[in-house]
């Protein structure tokens, strides 16, 4: 049986692209699995206009690489953009 796994924002930078719109964020998240395990890493989604996340099965579409750029450059100045998450769960061990 596959683990679950919880998602622990740590940090966040939002994105919002006009007025009672979606926004986009930047995270620092720990997923904590139903074995007690635990891995640290980043990722990218979108929140409603309602302020709930919108999951995408791991996947959020990133409008522009300007875009993106911005986000992690507001995580670098608040000091928690430069953290390493765990590679660990990736095929290549996250060596590459």
């Amino acid at each position: 049986m596959a683990k679950q796994a919880r998602v622990k924002v740590l940090h966040e930078v939002p994105k919002e692209y006009g007025k009672d719109s979606w926004v986009l964020c930047f995270q620092y998240v720990r997923y904590e699995y139903t074995d007690d395990t635990e891995q640290e890493g980043y990722r990218f989604i979108w929140r409603r206009p309602n302020g709930n996340m919108q999951g995408a099965r791991g996947q959020a579409r990133i409008p522009s690489v300007s875009k993106m750029l911005e986000l992690v450059s507001m995580a670098m100045a608040e000091g928690w953009g430069d953290r390493n998450g765990d590679p660990s769960g990736h095929e290549d061990g996250g060596t590459q």
